[in-house]
């Protein structure tokens, strides 16, 4: 059985990026105590942003990859926090997810799922985290999801 994060992200025939260098005058995350918080982290593929308005021109599968993009994005920037070492990560904490979608669009839950259940699958109980998922009208670079967090390490 594969027993780190990066194991068991391989067994899922994913990987984490690297970290993305923040876009403006801001870092990607700052570490306070045990806690890490994480800069909002864009929906991206290696293809670069992934782009679309949920109601719109996307569907909420579509809108739970990007999410899950986000998660990986978000563990890319613990990592760094954590000089490398993802194993110090204890626990997820707080997730608050933005879906750029349209007025009428209501299964924002739906669409950020896509990065808990991620989580939740690579960390078990300690990937179970308080969250929100909000609507915005849109998101930078006309991203999908945007996805900020709050994380516990050792």
């Amino acid at each position: 059985m594969a027993d780190t994060i990066e194991d068991r992200l391989g067994a899922m025939g994913l990987s984490l990026p690297d970290a993305p260098a923040p876009a403006a005058n801001y870092v990607p995350f700052v570490v306070t105590g045990d806690l890490v918080w994480v800069s909002g982290q864009i929906s991206a593929g290696p293809e670069g942003p992934l782009r679309g308005k949920l109601g719109a021109d996307m569907d909420v599968a579509a809108g739970a990859d990007a999410a899950r993009s986000c998660a990986l994005s978000l563990l890319a920037q613990v990592r760094r926090a954590c000089e490398g070492d993802l194993s110090r990560l204890k626990r997820v904490v707080k997730l608050t997810g933005f879906v750029n979608s349209t007025a009428d669009f209501t299964d924002q839950p739906k669409v950020v799922n896509g990065a808990s259940d991620l989580l939740v699958e690579l960390l078990g109980d300690a990937g179970r985290h308080a969250r929100s998922a909000v609507s915005a009208a849109s998101l930078p670079l006309g991203v999908a999801v945007e996805i900020e967090g709050v994380f516990q390490i050792a």
